[in-house]
């Protein structure tokens, strides 16, 4: 026992630059291109599993409905759906450091979202229209009008300080596996998409892994780490004009409609369908429509979402070198995000918002935590969605590049989220049972659900009612929910009062409050002097 030299921590300690503190400015605009890069890929994935099916075009157009809404020389759908949800993410992003947890968190398009958008792009009213843009103007009109009404949920559980309470019943045992999860259930989001193009998918790999930890500490140029602080924009620019040379090549001409979508590097006619200045605006499609059904359905992604953002919350504040956001902080962050929700719906980028697990993930690669570094980020987002032909240029880099550097950032911010262990003693049966179960079944039952997906073509719950379907389906396909409601279940419900030193609870217990640690007010006070107008409880 005496050789142990590592007793618990409560923040990491080889990081360089925490929440407050910032790089040198030209090393902050870089980090922060570096951000805005890696947040592409899914920005660009959503739309482009949902825009077709929503019967939207790639090709420029005119198209008029009941003279109620003009498209009139309009750019592909796809693109303009890319550059509103980067729009929205920039805000969202500003609006959620500035005024929300203030951690160094991207705000971008959520896949927790899915079911429930292709509930209402299956309803039958809709699927009668015969014509595909009009379809997918209708549809649109529908997902904004359910974001909306979904949103008030999000917003109301945030400012009514209703998820802070829930929130007093997590402790760092049933945080673990929530915060792993949240990494590890993103999975299917790596190495299966790095091996639908293994020539680029796998360089990319092993390329990032060389840089960021073996070559680290070589400094080509005096005092600047620029191979661990820019690993990503190094090796993606290689990684891309590899691609590219393969593509001119010729080497994708006479392969499969899959290969080639995913490994070349002119997919989708993204720059050429997409203008040169594009300013996204509110009710762009036309005025939303509102269903109950397709808002109850939403309102459980929201569920969704606010689950997974807490525990990105909670590995940010740690990669961040900042305190567990107390209850009072993660509530705000809840309603600053459901108001970001509520600008998905009024721009329409046809899904809901969440935090951005890779973007929390390349804190710890790049060792940097500055808030300043996530907002300049947010600024690269406004400006290159309003350019369109610059955003469809790096919107343009193929998904197994993405999907190499997700392997990395999603294990990372799985074993941030392992790390509150240390915090609990793991020689203790019941400890070992809540976690063991929780990460097996918040692995287990979502893969059970999206398999039953791709073999029926809908989720294990069929009834006849649609919306009912699309709750439990969604709930029961995200890993980090059904983490949470396992661990935290089993975690106040199992000899409660004999384990509260096991459970972690003596360290975790002054976070509840913002009081309870005089690093809060450091790290999550309002900008402006704002909190004396809003006073932390």
């Amino acid at each position: 026992m005496a050789d142990i030299a590592h007793p618990p921590m409560e923040q990491l300690q080889d990081l360089e630059y925490c929440i407050d503190s910032n790089p040198p400015w030209t090393e902050t605009i870089m980090l922060a291109f570096q951000n805005y890069i890696l947040m592409l890929g899914t920005s660009v994935m959503i739309p482009s599993a949902i825009v077709p099916i929503m019967g939207g075009t790639d090709v420029w157009l005119t198209f008029d409905i009941d003279n109620a809404f003009s498209l009139t020389e309009s750019q592909g759908d796809k693109i303009r759906v890319i550059q509103t949800i980067l729009f929205v993410s920039g805000i969202n992003t500003l609006l959620q450091a500035l005024f929300g947890t203030r951690l160094p968190a991207v705000v971008g398009g959520s896949f927790a979202y899915l079911i429930p958008i292709l509930y209402i792009i299956e309803d039958s009213s809709l699927q009668r229209i015969p014509e595909p843009h009009e379809r997918f103007l209708h549809t649109m009109r529908a997902i904004q009008g359910s974001l909306i009404v979904a949103a008030s949920l999000q917003i109301i559980l945030g400012y009514s300080q209703v998820w802070g309470l829930f929130s007093r019943f997590f402790s760092p045992l049933g945080m673990a596996p929530v915060v792993g999860l949240v990494g590890l259930g993103l999975f299917q989001r790596g190495f299966p998409v790095v091996g639908n193009c293994v020539e680029i998918g796998i360089p990319m790999l092993l390329a990032i892994i060389g840089l960021s930890q073996y070559l680290k500490h070589v400094r080509p140029l005096r005092d600047v780490p620029i191979f661990e602080r820019f690993p990503v924009l190094i090796c993606v620019t290689v990684i891309w004009a590899y691609s590219h040379v393969l593509t001119a090549g010729g080497a994708y001409r006479h392969r499969p409609i899959r290969t080639q979508h995913n490994c070349r590097t002119d997919r989708a006619n993204l720059i050429s369908s997409a203008p040169w200045f594009k300013f996204p605006y509110p009710l762009q499609w036309g005025a939303p429509t509102f269903n109950a059904g397709h808002s109850f359905a939403m309102m459980s992604a929201v569920f969704v979402s606010m689950v997974e953002s807490t525990g990105a919350y909670k590995a940010a504040s740690r990669l961040a070198i900042a305190t567990p956001p107390p209850a009072y902080v993660l509530s705000r962050g809840i309603g600053w995000q459901g108001i970001g929700v509520l600008l998905d719906g009024l721009f329409g980028t046809g899904t809901g918002s969440t935090v951005s697990v890779e973007n929390v993930g390349l804190l710890g690669l790049t060792r940097v935590g500055s808030r300043r570094v996530v907002q300049i980020s947010a600024g690269f987002m406004i400006f290159f969605s309003i350019l369109g032909k610059f955003g469809a240029l790096f919107a343009s880099i193929p998904f197994p590049i993405f999907a190499a550097l997700y392997c990395i950032l999603f294990g990372l911010v799985a074993a941030v989220g392992l790390s509150f262990l240390q915090f609990t003693n793991m020689n203790s049966m019941r400890n070992l049972f809540i976690t063991g179960l929780s990460l097996f079944l918040g692995i287990s039952v979502p893969q059970y659900f999206n398999d039953f997906w791709l073999n029926s073509h809908h989720g294990p719950v069929h009834t006849h009612s649609g919306w009912f379907n699309a709750i439990l389906n969604t709930i029961f396909s995200s890993p980090p929910t059904v983490g949470l409601i396992v661990a935290v279940i089993l975690d106040n419900t199992l000899e409660v009062e004999k384990s509260k030193k096991d459970r972690g609870m003596p360290w975790w217990v002054k976070f509840r409050t913002f009081r309870g640690d005089n690093r809060n007010e450091e790290f999550y006070n309002l900008p402006f002097n704002l909190n004396r107008f809003f006073p932390p409880t």
